[in-house]
């Protein structure tokens, strides 16, 4: 599988939302990455159904939605209902996971699980094989525009040893701080899907930055 840039509506011009969607629409981009964040689970409020009904209007490639919010299954028949095509929820915000990953499913979407740089890979030995993705954060959730954590190169070659020794099927994700100086060693060390916010909606041509990150890791 050729490895997916979902580059982070998050990090869009909200002042000219459709014209962004727009732009990655026509782009080699592969999914809309879209935060929904609540400011309890993380110190930050993103938008909410409504903005992503918008988006999910105009979006025309797979909606990867990352929920950083606390009980996230009270909304799971609302996201899907949206338009979500993955829904990914944290591991430190769900009591009983594998229900959760079983409803999420119920509602027709992908699964996936998200983990904060603090939270070691091991934890999702038992339930790997029901998760279709683990998007490994590789920044301190909340917030766009930070620094890469290094650590992040061993648990993703941490993970991908889980998801052989299981014989699973999981993607996995990388989200923060992602640039053309670490996506190479990033697929390299076996991440499928790169998240990139800042690094395409503040560059100066941000379809041509797309499409020199495509060209990276393909």
């Amino acid at each position: 599988m050729s490895t997916k840039i979902a580059p982070s509506v998050l990090a869009a011009d909200f002042a000219n939302l459709q014209r962004d969607i727009e732009m990655v629409n026509q782009s080699e981009a592969d999914w809309f990455h879209i935060d929904i964040m609540d400011g309890v689970f993380v110190p930050n409020i993103s938008f909410g159904m409504p903005v992503l009904k918008a988006i999910s209007q105009h979006a025309k490639k797979f909606i990867d939605v990352h929920l950083m919010i606390v009980d996230p299954d009270r909304y799971i028949k609302t996201f899907s209902e949206l338009g979500s095509n993955m829904l990914t929820v944290h591991y430190e915000a769900c009591t009983h996971l594998h229900r959760t990953l079983q409803a999420i499913k119920a509602e027709g979407m992908q699964a996936g699980v998200a983990l904060n740089p603090h939270t070691p890979v091991h934890l999702l030995k038992d339930v790997i094989q029901d998760i279709d993705m683990v998007c490994l954060m590789s920044v301190n959730p909340g917030f766009g525009g930070q620094s890469f954590i290094e650590n992040t190169y061993n648990k993703v070659a941490e993970l991908k040893e889980l998801i052989l020794n299981k014989n699973a099927q999981t993607l996995i994700e990388i989200d923060g701080g992602v640039t053309d100086k670490n996506a190479e060693k990033l697929v390299k060390t076996g991440a499928d899907v790169l998240v990139a916010g800042s690094f395409v909606f503040k560059s100066e041509n941000p379809k041509e930055t797309i499409k020199g990150l495509k060209a990276l890791v393909s």
